[in-house]
């Protein structure tokens, strides 16, 4: 799974489709190829492991034009990089298909095609679904018909494109938990997984829906709604170019990055959930087989990573059971340790070039754990290209060097870690599910969070004159004030501490007086009445109170507390969107007081020495 580009129009497609390609290698990947129908009605697939250079060389030298193509970039989930496992997938030579995500019931599917007389030439679970289209074909049916009956078969997550060179002026595509969208123009339309790979042939678009199945011709599109119906739905035009080094319609990148957390959430969790389950496949090849044995989970990190690895410290001993280490990478290594039987090294880092964490795993590597699994957002980086098993957090670039959309995409990341882990210990089928559905709901909660904005820079502006502030949290959202405390104190120079709330009367305390604004992370869950105990002794030293919880918190403005009421939700997901408040107060507090939001003094965005 990773990028898909097609075409189909009146001239030739070849360079468009490797260009569409080049421009999803952000996202990282091991292989690529693509499948040409020329002039003759003759298929042509060229698949290359390595680089999109690769395949493009391979294909300049056969001298190939075509006017309906399709184009993949893969990273290996069923099966190890290579040719034969790179897409596009092939039945016959007249079929082709390529395909993101994943499908959970191949090895059924696979079973029954072999009987029917396939072979199969790869280890992908992709494969199936071309070999069934075939056979759905084989009576009779055209390629849109066939694929219609097709996707009622498959369980998982897709975004699928395909041509046949028997109908070749047309591709088909279909998706379910994976995205695509349509690019259109003139004598010409085109399918992506993502509109970044077609901003240089339109910039028209429709975005396909859950469900959706479509089909484009030169001259044409139409699109059936998961009720079979046909659609037409608005086209979108997207008239101003915004990429990683512009900030669009926003004052500062990090605005721009707090405000894009929704969509990067989405983006991770693409063809990494299903309606009810978590495609396991998403972590690698092997996943399966290392999660089958882990007995402990270490997790190494530094600064904001190092606050995600806290939070899924919670997750993971109180959902998977499994006991779980947090510690910072520069000491990590400086110190002797023991390593647990079958312990699982996880690796947090946004650049994956993090000296510190870097240097962890390579002495971990000779240590004796189990496998190592990096969590980061640069595909191509040392951390990934090191580690035995790797979850990308798509964020996407982030300029800022104050981490927002990075460390929510962690979270997210490490939630699906936990669900993996909790597999093997006794999370039933409806827990799952429970948890699956909040994943699927949290960009929206993160949404309904972003229209606190006004409000919460309305209260940074008790902050401008202050010097120092306390962050106070209870349990998984002690780590959240952690974080919180690191963004004011980063972008704003005002010294933040935090501290779990009960610790208060252990010696923060003596901080507290009325120039020592507190802030608190207060969801309603089961620590909720600790926590109310905790703030009443902060109101009783006069100090400013600044609140962040639910309505059905009972909390009260008496005394001049201020209180913020985040949407109610689930509470597994609730660190994650607790999170964004805090980053917006940090972000205003810092504009009202006139420092260098994005470039921060005396920080870089990667850390790359000791």
């Amino acid at each position: 799974m990773c990028g898909i580009v097609g075409a189909a129009a009146r001239r030739d497609v070849t360079g468009i489709l490797i260009e569409g390609l080049r421009r999803l290698e952000y996202r990282g990947y091991d292989s690529a190829g693509l499948a040409l129908i020329d002039s003759d009605r003759q298929l042509h697939c060229i698949k290359r492991e390595g680089k999109v250079a690769v395949l493009a060389d391979a294909v300049a030298a056969q001298q190939l034009q075509a006017r309906t193509g399709i184009a993949h970039t893969r990273w290996a989930t069923h099966g190890r990089p290579s040719e034969h496992n790179a897409h596009p997938h092939l039945s016959g030579e007249r079929l082709a298909l390529v395909h993101n995500g994943i499908i959970e019931n191949h090895e059924t599917l696979r079973t029954r095609l072999r009987s029917l007389g396939y072979e199969f030439v790869s280890e992908t679970d992709t494969e199936t679904i071309v070999h069934l289209l075939h056979y759905t074909m084989r009576d009779g049916a055209d390629l849109l018909t066939a694929l219609k009956a097709v996707v009622g078969q498959l369980e998982g997550a897709y975004g699928l494109a395909v041509v046949s060179a028997d109908e070749p002026e047309r591709v088909v595509c279909a998706r379910s938990g994976s995205p695509l969208v349509l690019g259109l123009g003139i004598g010409e339309n085109f399918v992506a997984s993502d509109q970044l790979a077609l901003r240089q042939v339109t910039d028209r678009f429709i975005y396909l829906e859950e469900g959706d199945i479509a089909e484009i011709t030169p001259d044409s599109y139409r699109i059936w709604g998961r009720d079979g119906n046909e659609r037409r739905p608005e086209v979108e035009r997207l008239t101003d170019v915004v990429d990683a080094a512009d900030k669009g319609n926003f004052r500062h990148f990090m605005l721009k990055e707090i405000y894009e957390q929704p969509s990067a959430i989405r983006n991770t969790l693409a063809g990494r959930i299903g309606g009810k389950h978590l495609l396991e496949e998403a972590f690698g090849a092997d996943a399966k087989e290392i999660f089958d044995g882990v007995k402990a989970v270490q997790i190494v990190a530094c600064g904001t990573s190092y606050h995600a690895g806290m939070v899924a410290k919670y997750w993971i001993e109180s959902i998977a059971g499994v006991a779980c280490g947090v510690e910072v990478a520069s000491e990590f290594r400086y110190r002797k340790f023991v390593v647990h039987p079958d312990t699982l090294l996880v690796t947090i880092s946004q650049s994956g070039e993090t000296a510190d964490t870097l240097a962890a795993l390579r002495l971990a590597r000779t240590m004796g754990y189990r496998s190592t699994l990096a969590i980061c957002n640069v595909a191509q980086s040392s951390l990934v290209r090191e580690s035995d098993l790797v979850l990308m957090t798509q964020a996407g670039p982030e300029i800022g060097v104050a981490s927002t959309k990075a460390f929510t995409t962690q979270l997210v990341a490490l939630l699906l870690l936990t669900i993996a882990l909790a597999r093997r210990h006794g999370l039933t089928e409806s827990q799952e599910e429970e948890i699956v559905q909040a994943l699927h709901q949290l960009p929206a909660w993160l949404e309904e969070t972003l229209k606190l904005d006004a409000a919460i820079q309305a209260m940074a502006e008790a902050f401008v004159d202050k010097h120092h502030a306390l962050f106070l949290g209870r349990g998984i959202h002690w780590p959240i004030a952690m974080e919180g405390a690191l963004k004011l104190k980063e972008i704003s120079y005002i010294h933040a501490e935090s501290y779990p709330a009960g610790e208060l009367k252990h010696g923060p305390l003596a901080l507290v007086d009325a120039d020592m604004p507190v802030i608190a992370v207060a969801p309603n869950d089961e620590l909720l009445e600790k926590l109310k105990s905790n703030l009443q002794e902060v109101q009783a030293r006069g100090a400013s109170l600044f609140v962040f919880g639910d309505h059905s918190t009972g909390l009260s403005t008496e005394n001049g507390t201020r209180i913020i009421h985040l949407p109610a939700l689930a509470d597994v997901v609730a660190p994650i969107v607790y999170t964004v408040p805090l980053q917006l107060l940090s972000y205003h507090v810092a504009v009202q007081k006139g420092t260098d939001v994005d470039q921060p003094r005396n920080l870089a965005k990667s850390v790359t020495v000791e």
